[in-house]
């Protein structure tokens, strides 16, 4: 699902919050997005360009690599599960008498 806003719009937003001249509500609402919103973007972008901002936010390639992992994590988990059941199967098959 593509994001609402695109990179430039977000980008542009995120300079003329550090610019300081509105407050961010007030930008905000000029922008037609809520104060959270904006308030999130500068956060990640603080984290993207080394950490100004909250301390322990991962930045946006942590972010993609953390979920590449963690959907590689599950696909190993199923392949791990297939194979103890079909240790289990051929075990039982080469156990039992015929």
């Amino acid at each position: 699902m593509p994001s609402p806003h695109p990179p430039e719009f977000r980008r542009r937003a995120v300079e003329l919050a550090r610019q300081g001249d509105k407050s961010l509500v007030q930008l905000a609402k000029d922008l037609g997005i809520s104060r959270s919103c904006l308030q999130s973007w500068v956060n990640q972008a603080d984290a993207d360009d080394g950490g100004k901002g909250e301390s322990g936010r991962l930045t946006s390639a942590e972010k993609r690599e953390l979920a590449e992992l963690r959907r590689r994590n599950r696909q190993l988990e199923t392949e791990n599960e297939i194979l103890k059941r079909a240790a289990a199967y051929f075990a039982r098959e080469n156990v039992l008498p015929k």
